[in-house]
């Protein structure tokens, strides 16, 4: 579906049953996202999005995914988008800073509800042709250049994370690992900590993706980068989330796929050729 789009509108998705992926071009490059709840569950969907723009130059690129198992996910995606506007909208030094604020402020929020709650954020600043990140806790943040090779992906803030990290386990091997659910790290607990990336160059028809862990849980990060690579931005996404949402209703047999509140944008730049 294409969207009208005025460059300077901030866009938010709460609680959304989306049904198919909702496209938008913009001075900075294409963008599409999509937010929808489980397609195993009724009650509401605790991810948020939110697309904020600051000037012609730069724009900030948020998913936020409730945790479940907690009281108030929804609510907790929610207060991190909410402040994360808030603090982009009152620059005092850099974005980057202004980000940070709006996490910590989130934190702040979160933790101090009677309820236990919790959220997992990624981020990505994009201004000009650079890019960098920021995340807490499982949500991905994956970059791949226009032949579907891998520039950057996200460490996860969990055992299985870590365990790829040093070569404990396999991809395969973490996508069936039993504590593939846990995580140390997100908005609202405790030590909460912010891995922020480096800074890198964006190419031509570069493409990203921040999505909540429903896209990592289902399909393997190589097999995400060889969807999007091959089509315009739109078509991709959506044989990606139809592909996702086909493997949480009907498992694979070589893994195990887990249904899961499912949001996600995708990026890609277009760079101007003098």
């Amino acid at each position: 579906m294409y969207e009208m789009y005025s460059n300077t509108d901030i866009i938010t998705r709460f609680k959304a049953t989306d049904t198919e992926p909702v496209y938008i071009s913009t001075i900075h490059g294409e963008l599409v996202y999509y937010s929808n709840r489980s397609p195993k569950k009724n009650t509401p969907n605790e991810d948020a999005l939110a697309v904020i723009p600051v000037d012609d130059e730069t724009i900030i690129l948020v998913v936020a995914d409730g945790i479940g198992g907690m009281s108030d996910g929804e609510e907790a995606s929610k207060i991190v988008i909410q402040s994360l506007i808030s603090a982009v909208a009152n620059i005092k030094s850099s974005v980057r800073e202004s980000i940070l604020d709006g996490i910590d402020e989130a934190n702040e929020k979160i933790s101090s509800r009677n309820v236990r709650a919790g959220t997992t954020v990624s981020i990505a600043e994009l201004s000009g042709n650079k890019l960098r990140t920021y995340h807490a806790g499982d949500s991905l943040i994956l970059l791949t250049d226009k032949h579907g090779d891998m520039r950057y992906e996200s460490l996860s803030h969990s055992p299985v994370g870590y365990g790829l990290m040093c070569g404990a386990f396999d991809k395969e091997q973490a996508m069936k690992h039993p504590e593939r659910n846990l995580i140390y790290n997100y908005v609202g607990c405790e030590d909460n900590h912010i891995n922020i990336g480096p800074v890198l160059d964006l190419s031509d028809n570069d493409t990203l993706i921040l999505s909540s862990e429903a896209l990592p849980d289902n399909i393997y990060n190589k097999e995400i980068c060889k969807f999007i690579c091959k089509e315009p931005l739109l078509d991709a996404i959506g044989k990606l989330i139809d592909q996702c949402n086909l493997n949480m209703e009907m498992p694979l047999h070589d893994r195990c796929c887990h249904p899961d509140d499912f949001t996600l944008i995708s990026f890609r730049k277009k760079i101007e050729k003098l």
